[in-house]
């Protein structure tokens, strides 16, 4: 029998202090009587020596230290799961918010999950095509991978994310594919344009979608990401769906956790962050992955928007060190009116070898990408020494790099927020730009692959 405890010694903002607890556990989920009568739930934060220090899911408006029941529930958090939860939508405790029914679950899952077992997890090696070229191209996404997008504030990282979601996809049509977006501490505008957005589009038919708003608790922003990745290994691991996780926004979830650590008087570490925020970001980024003798693969695209444009925040810094690369978004392209406004040479993934190549994308895939990746380098530099000297000092050789970063940028890093490009057409597109420069400084593709790929091409472009 679940017992009740009117013993709250103090309230400290969403936090409540509760003596005398026994056989309390932490996690554990508790439902607190407040004097008006009206309940509202909570989640035990720590237990120690009989005193239980309780996060208050919602508005502690009347909560005091009498005439308040608080009674532990003897389990933690938990989602109920089920292959209906596609083409919904949910709040960031996973009640319906799309004024749907409540899901009727197969079963119920603590979402804390379980780690992947190093020695059960097998390495990702099949590509994902988002249909944008500076991520198909030169900073490929593999099943299981876990890429993180860095942002800054005021990006289109938001129009990314969805249509990200929207136009993912796995190349062989037969197996499953599906999305699971959870957001966090986003506006009511926000919110109304990602649920429009899914539905206007369709892509809600295959997703669902975790939406936690600003004016919600903050320890319900804890909870979404941990909810939406319940949601995907249930779909992964039992149903045998590739999963796309997109998690947005990262930082509005470690300033929740910076909060909570505050309130409960824990000492802060760089920039006022818990010191056990690298463990906890982990504890998300890592249930991303293959898992030998399953089918189904959990992918995860992370965004976050970096406090200053700072790439060494300690939010993308520790990002860094659990993901395999990332995506960076560039201010000066997007002041430019570039979209997607992806700068790829600080990108990265570190995966991109294992997914591409033939019989994955294309045999000339990695060699594209590089001599790419080396041209673009080399005419961003032009253009700084053009800057200083005058486009008339250059060489030849100078001025053709500089018009192939031009044209790199208003063509192959430059698409429409619904043109969706396949791998041949973003490959083909690289051949294409690759005409601008002399023969002899293509140094990075193979011979055969310039026979096979790129002449065809460029005499078709001759004859235009």
């Amino acid at each position: 029998m679940l017992k009740e405890y009117e013993t709250v010694r103090g309230v400290e903002g969403p936090l409540l202090f509760v003596e005398g607890v026994e056989s309390v556990g932490y996690g554990e989920m508790v439902e607190v009587t407040l004097p008006n009568g009206e309940r509202v739930r909570g989640q035990v934060l720590e237990t120690s020596k009989g005193l239980a220090v309780v996060q208050i899911f919602g508005d502690t408006t009347g909560l005091g230290t009498s005439g308040t029941k608080v009674r532990f529930l003897g389990e933690t958090a938990r989602l109920g799961v089920s292959e209906e939860m596609l083409g919904r939508v949910f709040s960031g405790l996973g009640e319906p918010r799309d004024k749907g029914p409540a899901i009727v679950p197969k079963e119920k899952l603590e979402i804390i999950g379980m780690s992947i077992n190093p020695h059960s997890r097998r390495p990702p090696a099949e590509f994902i095509q988002t249909g944008i070229s500076t991520i198909d191209g030169m900073n490929t996404l593999v099943r299981g991978q876990k890429l993180p997008i860095f942002s800054g504030a005021g990006l289109p990282h938001n129009e990314m994310a969805v249509q990200i979601a929207r136009q993912s996809r796995v190349l062989k049509e037969e197996e499953a594919f599906a999305v699971v977006f959870a957001a966090m501490g986003i506006t009511h505008e926000e919110a109304q344009f990602f649920i429009k957005d899914f539905e206007r589009t369709g892509a809600l038919e295959r997703a669902v979608l975790f939406l936690n708003l600003a004016d919600d608790p903050s320890m319900e922003r804890l909870i979404t990401p941990r909810m939406a990745l319940t949601a995907a290994e249930y779909l992964a691991f039992e149903l045998d769906y590739h999963v796309l996780v997109i998690l947005t926004d990262m930082t509005n979830y470690c300033e929740a956790l910076r909060e909570i650590a505050s309130a409960r008087g824990e000492v802060p570490g760089r920039r006022g962050y818990p010191g056990y925020m690298y463990t906890d970001l982990a504890s998300i980024y890592e249930r991303a992955g293959c898992i030998r003798g399953k089918k189904g693969t959990i992918t995860q695209f992370p965004i976050l928007s970096m406090p200053g444009d700072d790439i060494t925040h300690p939010i993308p810094d520790l990002t860094g060190y659990i993901t395999e690369g990332q995506i960076v978004i560039s201010r000066e392209l997007h002041r430019r009116g570039i979209y997607p406004p992806v700068d790829v040479l600080p990108s990265l993934s570190r995966l991109m070898n294992a997914g591409i190549g033939e019989g994955k994308t294309r045999e000339d895939h990695r060699g594209l990408a590089d001599q790419l990746y080396a041209a673009y380098a080399e005419g961003r530099d032009v253009r700084s020494l053009s800057a200083v000297v005058g486009v008339e000092a250059l060489t030849e050789a100078d001025r053709r790099y500089l018009e192939f970063a031009d044209e790199y940028e208003r063509r192959f890093v430059t698409q429409g927020k619904y043109e969706n490009r396949d791998i041949e057409e973003t490959l083909d597109l690289g051949w294409e730009l690759l005409a601008i420069l002399p023969e002899s400084e293509l140094k990075r593709v193979k011979l055969e692959h310039i026979e096979k790929y790129g002449r065809p091409i460029w005499q078709r472009l001759e004859e235009l």
